[in-house]
């Protein structure tokens, strides 16, 4: 396998995860990801003899529940690893893999590229970064976000935790997307508008001038000014309803080497001065609303208030 895969998968399983000798690790992969899950699983065995890896096909959306199997793999082992086409993170399965005590991350849309640039990072300092966001925001009761393409909306944090995405996962339960770099809540409630100017599936990176509107009322999307995106969300919502429309998260982005978006949301979203925000899914992040899928759509330059005080953004 390429060096650069090896390099980055080592940092993976022995810096992040920091798997031990006596721990057993499954790596979960489909038919697109092969190359960095079996990367991955190389880095594994050359740490533990209990190594495992198991590739299904790719799901059609993110959020989509493994095969059995896979699920049970995930929830016996002490550490798991996906890199997966679709995300598995606001999966049931990975909820359940951590609450069993399995500690792991998952890597949802990884590429080669995004796989070796962005697990030659800085984590100390991430984690650093996060602790200083959480401190600006942990006690607010009223979070807003305000950006140059119109963003400017109001969400009411209530009891809800924010949490930290830090790339550092060593205690039994604990959990990160890789590449990392993220502080994130899944709120009670929001209103007002949102335009997405950086990276939003399924379109990627936008070009320059494109824009994606969004409007919230209640906690709840409204109004989608994009036909792809809102096909998406209508075909979920045949499924569960209004939960399809659910304002799932807002997250702050604290990874200053991610100097620009590169059209990766797993990588995009993590970027220090960003903020994204996210629709469906968030009973996996602190929330209480299932559905099969969760998009998540970055903003670029935002402004972040919290109870009406400006924040400090990590910068790129």
């Amino acid at each position: 396998m390429p060096a650069d895969l090896s390099d980055a998968a080592a940092t993976a399983v022995e810096q992040c995860l920091n798997v031990a000798p006596d721990e057993s690790v499954v790596v979960v992969t489909d038919d697109e990801r092969e190359p960095i899950g079996e990367a991955l699983y190389a880095a594994a065995c050359a740490v533990t003899d209990d190594a495992t890896v198991l590739r299904y096909p790719p799901a059609g959306q993110h959020g989509t529940e493994p095969p059995a199997p896979v699920a049970a793999a995930m929830r016996e082992a002490d550490v798991f690893l996906a890199p997966t086409t679709k995300s598995l993170s606001h999966t049931r399965a990975r909820g359940a893999a951590c609450d069993a005590g399995a500690r792991g991350a998952t890597l949802p849309g990884i590429t080669e590229d995004v796989f070796t640039t962005g697990l030659d990072a800085d984590y100390a300092a991430i984690d650093a970064a996060c602790d200083d966001v959480l401190d600006q925001v942990a006690d607010a009761d009223e979070v807003r976000v305000t950006a140059p393409a119109g963003t400017d909306i109001t969400f009411g944090i209530g009891d809800r935790e924010w949490l930290a995405d830090t790339g550092m996962v060593r205690e039994p339960g604990d959990f990160s997307n890789l590449p990392a770099g993220e502080v994130f809540v899944a709120p009670e409630t929001a209103t007002g508008t949102f335009v997405v100017d950086g990276t939003m599936m399924p379109h990627g990176l936008l070009d320059d001038g494109q824009e994606l509107a969004f409007e919230v009322e209640d906690g709840f999307v409204t109004e989608i000014g994009d036909d792809e995106i809102r096909a998406d969300v209508e075909a979920a919502a045949e499924e569960v309803g209004d939960a399809a429309y659910n304002l799932a998260e807002l997250g702050i982005g604290t990874n200053g080497g991610v100097e620009e978006l590169v059209g990766s949301v797993l990588l995009d979203e993590k970027a220090g001065g960003t903020v994204h925000i996210a629709i469906g899914d968030n009973a996996g992040i602190g929330g209480e609303t299932d559905a099969p899928l969760h998009l998540d759509g970055i903003i670029r330059n935002p402004t972040v208030y919290a109870d009406g005080e400006p924040i400090d953004l990590p910068s790129p």
